[in-house]
């Protein structure tokens, strides 16, 4: 799965403002909104309903909200990068910076799976990390996202 068919550089915020996770989740839910032409309202419902069984921080300021939604015809990402790191409940206790949010169909299954993991390698690799904290704008970012590295080893 490449994640170019998830986000495109339309679904990225280079430089959120937010100061809650609500705030953050709620600019996501409103972008992704904007890409899928679903209610804002019901993809931050689902969101947030998930949040509640548990953290979606996964740690080192990295967070993958992620929620299954009706009528949603694909998988769906969104990306932030905030301005200043936020308090997400993650794993480490530490702020969050990144938020990558996936949106997926109610019957995907595996392709949802196969998804959240193809985002999480991607973000556990710390120099994509550091240049996607250093990118400034939304092309570069999904440039770094985007781009295909070779399998060492």
């Amino acid at each position: 799965m490449d994640l170019g068919s998830l986000i495109g550089p339309d679904s990225i915020l280079p430089a959120l403002k937010a100061n809650s996770k609500k705030q953050v989740l709620q600019e996501l839910a409103e972008l992704a909104a904007r890409r899928t032409g679903l209610p804002e309202r019901e993809i931050l419902d689902r969101v947030m309903q998930r949040e509640r069984l548990g953290s979606t921080g996964v740690g080192n300021g990295i967070a993958i909200p992620h929620g299954k939604i009706e009528n949603l015809t694909s998988l769906v990402g969104v990306f932030g990068r905030l301005y200043h790191p936020i308090e997400f409940d993650a794993l480490d206790d530490q702020p969050v910076d990144l938020v990558f949010l996936l949106l997926a169909p109610e019957d995907a299954g595996a392709d949802h799976l196969k998804a959240l993991s193809k985002i999480a390698r991607m973000l556990r690799n710390s120099d994509t990390v550091n240049r996607l904290r250093g990118a400034r704008d939304a092309e570069t970012i999904y440039s770094i996202m985007t781009e295909t590295k070779p399998i060492v080893g």
